[in-house]
């Protein structure tokens, strides 16, 4: 009960947080139409860090009234502003934008460093996120267990009897070192991570204005297609390829074939609707996308083959 106290406290923290997003602006011109580079179809973000480097750009934000040379310039952009700009800015995207500036400085790319920042935040987290993959290597252990349990259960709907079955859950549950809490954890976490990034990244001249390995990070797929860049359907094919190998390593064993059904239904909505979502992600939100779900895979095999080695 204590535990479940503490998780509560946790998520009202985060969804306060959420709450005070200061969301991307888009630049919009004249006629309240959004404004698109020309060059990558990309939409234009107004309330970005620091300054742009391109001509075209530059242009394009001074014609619609946000004075550019005010702000810094990015390779020297501060972890901290002069203004106040809530609680979600100052303590989430302003730093971790500022951090991606940083290694991108050092490694002179700035997709490489949307690889590295997103890998190092991984190892931060890399205690909770390892619980998550024990939690399902535990739970496919139990599924048995707890497939008979549905069984025994299947046609009794009395309190008596749900309020046993509650119990022998909780007795697998301790039997298989499993918390159900502690395993949703990073999953929940991985929200606020995600719109930390996409709003960091959105608002960083340096990176809608880069490259990295021939893709333009500011491009996304359906700009790049529609200019006849053909090659940008691999962002679509790996962010679809690694969310599914991600989600199919994370399914439980030992499934009834009811159970195994809804579980294949729902991976592959889930792979869908991730594949129409790719079409409209930039190159580095795909980049990081596809960087977190390939240190999941590689994580969650890690563990799986402790697991084995320690049976």
């Amino acid at each position: 009960m204590k535990k479940r106290k503490k998780y509560l406290k946790l998520g009202i923290i985060l969804c306060t947080v959420l709450a005070l997003t200061g969301c991307t602006k888009r630049l919009k011109d004249s006629d309240n139409k959004a404004v698109v580079n020309e060059t990558t179809g990309q939409v234009l973000t107004k309330n970005i860090f620091c300054q742009p480097t391109e001509k075209e750009t530059i242009e394009q934000y001074n014609k619609n009234k946000v004075k550019v040379e005010e702000l810094p310039k990015c390779e020297n952009l501060s972890i901290v502003n002069d203004t106040y700009d809530g609680i979600w800015d100052t303590i989430f995207v302003r730093p971790l934008a500022w951090l991606i500036v940083q290694v991108g400085n050092i490694v002179k790319n700035y997709g490489l460093a949307i690889i590295i920042t997103t890998l190092l935040i991984r190892l931060v987290t890399i205690s909770l996120t390892k619980k998550t993959a024990l939690q399902s290597e535990n739970m496919k252990k139990a599924q048995p267990e707890l497939t008979r349990l549905e069984q025994k259960y299947k046609n009794r709907t009395d309190q008596e009897s749900m309020m046993m079955k509650s119990q022998e859950m909780m007795m697998i549950y301790k039997k298989y070192e499993i918390n159900p809490m502690s395993g949703c954890l990073f999953s929940f976490l991985q929200i606020p991570l995600f719109l930390a990034f996409y709003e960091a990244l959105n608002r960083l001249p340096v990176i809608f204005e880069g490259h990295f390995l021939g893709l333009q990070l500011g491009t996304t797929p359906m700009a790049g297609i529609s200019n006849g860049q053909y090659y940008y359907l691999i962002v679509i094919v790996l962010v679809i390829g690694a969310s599914y190998l991600s989600m199919k390593l994370n399914s439980t064993a030992s499934m009834s074939k009811e159970q195994a059904a809804q579980m294949k239904m729902m991976t592959n909505m889930m792979i869908v609707f991730l594949g129409i979502a790719s079409v409209s992600l930039s190159t580095g939100i795909a980049i990081y996308w596809v960087t977190n779900s390939t240190f999941t895979i590689l994580q969650n095999l890690w563990v799986k083959r402790r697991k084995e080695k320690n049976a």
